[in-house]
């Protein structure tokens, strides 16, 4: 599979940035793999979500949708796990 681009939204490099360093980059890394190789504990979503991508790192997850058109992967939100009951 041809590696995808990150498009960040402001909000989601802004709730990622807001987090420590090593979970940030934790993050960051686990995005730029999936976008690399299409690889990882990624879920898709149902219901009001259909269509964006769920992947797990570490306690948090990270919600994207991929624009094949384009080859972009748009991470827009993140939140821990047990907060969000995931």
């Amino acid at each position: 599979m041809p590696p995808y681009r990150i498009e960040w939204l402001d909000d989601a490099r802004a709730d990622v940035r807001a987090l420590d360093r090593s979970t940030a980059m934790r993050i960051f890394q686990g995005v730029l793999h999936f976008a690399r190789s299409g690889s990882g504990d990624v879920g898709t979503l149902q219901g009001d979500l259909a269509g964006a991508f769920r992947p797990r790192l570490g306690d948090y997850r990270v919600l994207f949708t991929l624009i094949a058109t384009v080859r972009e992967v748009v991470p827009y939100s993140q939140s821990r796990a047990q907060r969000n009951g995931m």
